[in-house]
């Protein structure tokens, strides 16, 4: 048993099942849009097929749009091929309780081709496993961390449907950044999530309130990418689950209304030794800070690559309404210590000298954003790729330094021509995901939207 609460292993699961503790368990992957998808298993079932085979399940989740719309044009499968079965494995690594459902586990699993053990390429989870490997094999472990906020609304969720998705009503109506009493009105259901994900092998460090009103951020404790990742995922998962249950709803789109500031998944990214020593400390002066030569190429890499990958860190058209100078989101490249108007801050010293960055919205798929993390960082350290010097100042009104992309059509075309991502991420991998985030761009131009109505209906 692990000494985390709520995370067991196999022979506890079969206790648990045996003594009626726990009936169903949850087998679940993330899909391209970092969403757990899967099967309720009856745990007796799960113990006995399940638990070392895996499940099957239909390989269209990896080729389908948000609506769960089968999307042609995707080489990995389609009508013509028949949109077969892959095969889900668990992890046994990640079983926990789930606290926040009834007699349930869940466990994640990794996606592997049906007939062989090879893994799906274009699985998420699957991708991130490739970049740690590869960090493993040149002796690093990557660690990280990403802070996730939320917003949270007075509306249920069919409440918010039959609104048609317009006069929503936030659960606050001050800016309550760092504000405990008006953190208090929210805690019945922060509070909820927060304990719930402690139970249910999340740790927690903390959670505030953010720059909009109802808006929220619950920091959960640093790890390894992919368990990072994972306890990412199972957040965003429970955190909308738990908001069902209080007839409430919660939002992680990056920009969900112009008014109000967006929605961050900041960053936090960091290489260790197998043994558990840090790896960016040394003596090295740059600017400000104390490193070592693997921090300068690591943010060397990151830095140089960061707009060719933006889509993975950026995924929906909606997404880059967040990019707005003098709103805590980034608009420029540039580093800087401890300065929340770059792109990338650098905060800690010594052993917890680390990289933040604050491209990311709430909206990122945590498996695609870290494995492009990694990938860029890996590549600047085999190129020994140096940062630009430090910035000093406001990097809003620094308009001559390189700027984030404007749009998701600039943010794909970066991506298609980027050599490096094709060459680290691999060419299929690559073109499945273009397709992905162009099918987004295409579905939302081709609709016209309430904006467009109210200025054109009368006036055009």
């Amino acid at each position: 048993m692990s000494d985390t609460p709520g995370r067991i292993d196999a022979k506890e699961l079969k206790r648990l099942v045996g003594d009626g503790t726990i009936d169903t368990v949850l087998v679940v992957f993330p899909d391209m849009y970092g969403r757990l998808v899967g099967k309720r298993i009856v745990g007796r079932f799960f113990i006995e097929e399940v638990l070392e085979g895996g499940m099957h399940a239909c390989d269209y989740l990896l080729a389908c749009d948000i609506d769960m719309d089968p999307v042609p044009g995707y080489q990995f499968t389609s009508w013509a091929k028949g949109y077969g079965d892959f095969r889900p494995v668990p992890d046994l690594s990640t079983l926990r309780v789930a606290s926040w459902l009834e007699k349930t586990a869940l466990v994640l699993c990794d996606v592997y081709e049906e007939e062989s053990d090879a893994l799906v390429p274009y699985a998420p989870r699957g991708i991130l496993r490739k970049q740690i490997a590869r960090a493993a094999e040149r002796g690093y472990v990557a660690m990280g961390a990403s802070e996730l906020e939320l917003y949270v609304f007075q509306d249920s969720y069919d409440d918010i449907a039959r609104k048609s998705f317009v006069n929503l009503q936030p659960i606050g109506r001050l800016i309550e950044d760092y504000h405990i009493f008006q953190g208090t009105k929210e805690e019945y259901l922060i509070g909820a999530i927060r304990r719930h994900l402690e139970k249910s092998g999340v740790p927690v460090e903390s959670s505030k309130g953010e720059w909009g009103p109802g808006q929220q951020e619950i920091g959960l404790r640093y790890a390894d990418l992919l368990e990072m990742s994972d306890r990412h995922a199972i957040y965003k998962h429970a955190a909308k689950e738990i908001a069902w249950q209080h007839n409430r709803a919660v939002t992680f789109m990056a920009k969900w209304d112009e008014r109000y500031a967006g929605s961050s998944c900041h960053i936090h990214a960091s290489l260790w030794s197998p043994d558990g020593k840090p790896l960016f400390a040394g003596d090295d002066h740059l600017g400000p800070i104390h490193c070592s030569p693997l921090f300068r190429w690591f943010l060397g890499g990151w830095m140089a690559h960061i707009r060719e990958l933006f889509p993975f860190f950026a995924p929906y058209p909606s997404s880059y309404k967040r990019y707005v100078p003098g709103s805590f989101a980034p608009t420029g490249v540039a580093w800087s210590y401890d300065n929340r108007t770059a792109g990338f801050r650098i905060v800690g010293h010594g052993s917890s000298l680390r990289i933040e960055c604050r491209t990311a919205g709430a909206d990122a798929n945590p498996y695609l954003a870290f494995a492009a993390t990694l990938a860029a960082g890996l590549d600047g350290i085999e190129n020994k790729i140096e940062p630009p010097p430090a910035f000093e100042g406001d990097v809003y009104g620094a308009l001559e330094l390189p700027q984030v992309p404007h749009s998701l059509p600039e943010a794909i075309a970066a991506l298609d021509g980027s050599a490096f991502a094709r060459q680290a991420l691999g060419e299929d991998v690559v073109a499945h995901y273009l397709h992905f985030f162009r099918t987004e761009q295409r579905k939302f131009d081709a609709v016209v939207t309430d904006w467009e109505r109210k200025r054109y209906f009368e006036q055009a």
